[in-house]
């Protein structure tokens, strides 16, 4: 099963490495780039937290257009300290009132254990200050997310917080009751 849509290998290869071939594609954008003279505000103001998984196309996904909302991503779309922390000035310095948080089936961190960290320390001599936040659970993350979400006290806005699990193989996303 491949993770990404087909390109041919010798395509990448021709243009050099990969970080040369997005400048060079950024280069072909900002030729016509024109200033949507919008500020950092996002419109609906909304603040979506996902999974950095490839699959998810957020925007499409959700039928939003740029400067519609901040995307916060990471490994799993868990909140840890540092959504906590974007989330805030999302909040306070830049107006977003919602949050919706995904993660998605098939996710890489329903694989991993905290076992990962001392593997780590073992190959580089030093354990990271983090945790890797993996879970067995895809629902039940979503609900702790929320909750860590709701119960923050550095966020104005926690009533209209939900959460969500998108399906990789149909592109629908299924909402996840905090109660249960």
């Amino acid at each position: 099963m491949t993770t990404s849509a087909p390109r041919p290998a010798d395509s990448l290869r021709a243009a050099g490495s990969v970080t040369n071939r997005l400048v060079e594609a950024n280069q072909r954008y900002a030729a016509g780039f024109e200033d949507p003279g919008m500020d950092a505000r996002p419109v609906l103001k909304v603040a979506v937290v996902a999974c950095m998984d490839a699959r998810l196309d957020l925007h499409s996904a959700l039928g939003l257009e740029l400067g519609d909302c901040h995307t916060i991503r990471n490994a799993g779309g868990v909140v840890t300290d540092d959504v906590i922390r974007s989330l805030t000035i999302s909040q306070r310095a830049l107006g977003t009132e919602s949050v919706i948080l995904i993660h998605h089936t098939g996710c890489g961190l329903e694989s991993l254990t905290e076992e990962f960290r001392i593997e780590l320390e073992n190959e580089v001599g030093q354990r990271p200050q983090w945790a890797v936040e993996a879970f067995r659970d895809v629902e039940q993350d979503v609900r702790q997310s929320m909750q860590r979400v709701r119960t923050s006290p550095f966020l104005l806005h926690t009533n209209d917080v939900r959460g969500f699990v998108f399906d990789v193989h149909d592109g629908l996303l299924r909402e996840i009751d905090p109660a249960l």
